[in-house]
């Protein structure tokens, strides 16, 4: 039997300021500063979507879910990437591997990586083997470096049987 495989990417970037809670892969972060977006601004959850409707050919997270609709003010992105999912599921896709990475100077978030591949590793209904999150700094350079905003880049491998 012929199997289809694809493969999408992702990059998503998010304005850090006080005020706001720090959502990651599906995890609140305390943190003095917080990603804006019109939804929780969970930057790793929208890479992971980006990446998949691109894999699917079905277009991308702000055609799904824009940020002028009132429906996701403040939506939580696990129910973003659930819709994702579902959406996949109709096309008979399933997640081959998730390999992300997040970029921001702080805080530092290994402590929370496994929560965030079990949260991540349940909606996408694969195992935590199969999530892979790698953090990294700027080295204080840029809006990363300078604490300014997060930024995360994701690659996906999806198939049908």
């Amino acid at each position: 039997m012929k199997t289809n495989i694809r493969v999408g990417s992702g990059y998503d970037v998010h304005q850090l300021k006080k005020g706001y809670d720090l959502w990651i892969g599906g995890i609140k972060i305390e943190h003095h500063k917080g990603a804006v977006g019109h939804s929780d601004a969970d930057v790793l959850l929208h890479v992971i979507c980006d990446a998949l409707l691109g894999a699917a050919n079905l277009r991308d997270i702000g055609y799904h879910f824009p940020d002028n609709d009132p429906e996701f003010k403040d939506i939580d992105s696990k129910i973003l990437l659930k819709n994702v999912m579902e959406l996949l599921t109709e096309r008979n896709y399933k997640v081959g591997n998730v390999d992300t990475t997040l970029c921001l100077q702080a805080p530092k978030i290994s402590a929370y990586i496994p929560q965030m591949q079990d949260c991540i590793s349940q909606i996408l209904e694969v195992g935590t083997d199969l999530i892979s999150i790698k953090a990294t700094t700027t080295e204080k350079l840029g809006f990363v470096g300078k604490e300014e905003g997060i930024a995360a880049y994701a690659t996906v491998l999806i198939y049908q049987e």
